[in-house]
């Protein structure tokens, strides 16, 4: 029984020495394998991100953002430029909690800032990047020297230097200059391939939308190596931004000012002031305006919608809006009744208290009517009768046409196209398809319409800009022009943007005579009331119904000299009744007397010269 146990226990013996070496070796390969798939996961699966973060940790690449391109006014006065800024910024990854609120603290002792506006700035989402966010810009000098004397004591804070957009002028001719904003999320997936970064702004309005691409310049930036602990050890490559490009403006910064201070009273207005015969925009300007700097500084989403929610509407441009124009749009409807024949340059017409047509009779703004009259009386006494006869004996399609050749119901070719409304001239085939609201053939064009269209009434809606157009089409000898805010280099004066206009010249010295007697002797007459020494003027005033259901509109359009025809003034009041000659026309002769006194002193230097 013992030598039994003996062996027993010899073999087991045995195995377990035998199985020693095996377990080992098993061990062995588990270890040599695990490493090994862990070192393919690293090197082949995981390989490039490995390598970029290796970079990442010896390699630093500092982005330098290039300087916008400024812009300036014909006379190379800056109206909008770049201002240096300071910002206060913490990286929220090196703090703690505890530690965060006593920098809080500290911060708002030391520059004189509410803790809970420091607390609001840190948890907003919106920040530049994950690792950095914005508390505080726009920092003054003396917060900067505060902040820069206790700076060992601020770990985690930092100031930053920028540059914003800034306009010196601050409303001057804020919607045709535009502004710009950080670009969103949805842009940036978009924009990214052509170099823009998250923090990155772009041109949201006007010409700073129209001329990003060359405004933006290019990014630069700076390849540093660092080590372990973040010491720069050296520079691996430069490469300097470019900066963008300045643009010269054809706005005149004074007769802008002029045109903003007469429109300073009005609830809503506009002012274009044009060359006619090259389309070189002189002043352009909206009322209600807003501060362009708004959109450079940060907001609370109350004064967000105190801008963007409000009644007024300070954001539309009136100049690219359409309204009703009144009478200012009745040598459109002398065209029609001259180029169709109907009604030739030597007719004359019996004005009455009232016309019926359909189921209205359209009054004589005066009641009474004038008698029998050619145009050039129709256009001094601004008489209806007169020009619902010719509009309705001319006929839709005449009406259509003639104001198609002057440019409307279509986009002038200004740059800043996508903030412009074409306007709508009604006609026929335009009722027959619906009107842009019914269906085909339930809204058929009737009489009364056209008799509307024939005084610039409901179915006719034009832009101040286009009036404009259409206007320096009678200043220049009757050429239809690209209105313009950039020169560029480009021969504005060349059959691609200089157009002549298909009528008759009998047509048009007609109608020049007619806008001179307005003057003269006519509705327009308020214009020499101040003995001012302006040249002879041209024009046409207007009183239009709001056909959105709003009071009187006011216009004014018109040109000077008469002869040569240097600028064209369009004035427009919107919902402000008592007429043309008594709201427009004094803010139109402002804008002129501004102008001619300018010209007359450049003369004079000149002659000096």
């Amino acid at each position: 029984m013992k030598t039994k146990e003996k062996l027993h226990l010899s073999s087991k013996k045995h195995v377990g020495a035998f199985n020693q070496p095996l377990i080992f070796f098993l061990f062995i390969c588990l270890i040599f394998s695990v490493t090994a798939a862990r070192l393919f996961w690293i090197q082949i699966i995981r390989g490039s991100y490995y390598k970029k973060l290796s970079e990442e940790n010896r390699v630093k690449l500092i982005a330098n953002p290039p300087i916008r391109g400024r812009l300036l006014d014909r006379n190379g006065v800056v109206l909008a430029d770049n201002k240096l800024v300071y910002s206060l910024a913490i990286q929220p990854r090196l703090l703690t909690n505890s530690e965060w609120i006593d920098l809080r603290n500290s911060l708002s002792d030391l520059l004189n800032v509410s803790t809970d506006q420091l607390e609001i700035a840190f948890n907003r989402s919106n920040s530049d990047t994950p690792y950095k966010k914005v508390l505080l810009t726009d920092l003054s000098v003396e917060q900067v020297i505060r902040f820069k004397e206790q700076e060992n004591n601020l770990y985690g804070a930092q100031i930053d230097i920028g540059l914003i957009r800034n306009y010196p002028y601050k409303s001057l001719a804020s919607h045709a200059l535009g502004y710009t904003q950080l670009i969103t999320q949805n842009e940036f997936s978009k924009l990214s391939e052509r170099g823009y970064r998250l923090s990155d702004r772009i041109g949201r309005k006007g010409i700073e939308a129209a001329f990003e691409s060359q405004l933006r310049g290019t990014w630069g930036g700076e390849m540093l190596e660092i080590d372990a602990i973040g010491t720069v050890q050296r520079s691996l490559g430069l490469k300097l931004p470019k900066a963008g490009r300045d643009i010269k403006l054809t706005l005149d910064l004074e007769l802008q000012r002029t045109a903003e201070k007469v429109l300073s009273d009005k609830t809503g207005g506009a002012i274009v002031a044009i060359d006619p015969h090259t389309g070189a925009i002189r002043a352009i300007a909206s009322q209600p305006t807003f501060d362009l700097n708004f959109f450079s500084q940060p907001f609370t989403n109350k004064q967000y919608n105190n801008l963007f929610l409000s009644s007024n509407l300070p954001l539309l441009s009136r100049v690219f809006n359409a309204y009703d124009p009144g009478s200012t749009w009745k040598p459109i409807t002398a065209i029609a009744g001259m180029e169709s024949g109907k009604f030739p340059a030597s007719k004359k017409l019996n004005t009455v208290p009232c016309i019926t047509y359909g189921s209205h009779c359209f009054p004589e703004h005066n009641k009474r009517g004038f008698g029998w009259i050619g145009y050039e009386d129709a256009f001094r006494v601004s008489s209806n009768t007169f020009f619902y006869q010719v509009g309705v004996g001319s006929g839709s399609k005449a009406l259509y046409d003639a104001a198609t050749k002057l440019g409307f119901n279509n986009y002038t070719g200004i740059e800043t196209v996508l903030d412009e409304n074409k306007g709508l001239v009604g006609n026929k085939k335009w009722a027959d398809e619906g009107r842009g609201w019914g269906n085909p053939g339930e809204t058929p064009w009737i009489v009364e319409d056209m008799a509307s269209a024939s005084i610039g009434q409901s179915v006719v809606l034009v832009t101040p800009l286009q009036l404009a157009r259409a206007y320096a089409v009678f200043a220049n000898g009757g050429y239809l022009i690209t209105p313009h805010l950039v020169d560029a280099n480009i021969n504005w004066r060349s059959e691609k943007y200089l157009k002549k206009v298909d009528i008759e010249d009998t047509t048009l010295d007609t109608i020049r005579r007619g806008l001179r007697k307005v003057v003269t002797s006519g509705t327009g007459m308020g214009l020499n009331l101040d003995n001012s020494i302006l040249p002879p003027v041209a024009g046409k005033t207007g009183t239009a119904e709001d056909s959105s259901g709003g009071t009187d509109h006011a216009w004014f359009a018109g040109f000077t000299p008469y002869d040569s025809g240097e600028i064209v003034i369009v004035a427009f009041a919107q919902n402000t009744p008592g007429g043309g000659s008594v709201h427009a026309l004094p803010m139109a002769r402002k804008v002129l007397r501004a102008w001619y006194e300018q010209k007359s002193n450049n003369e004079l230097i000149r002659s000096k010269d």
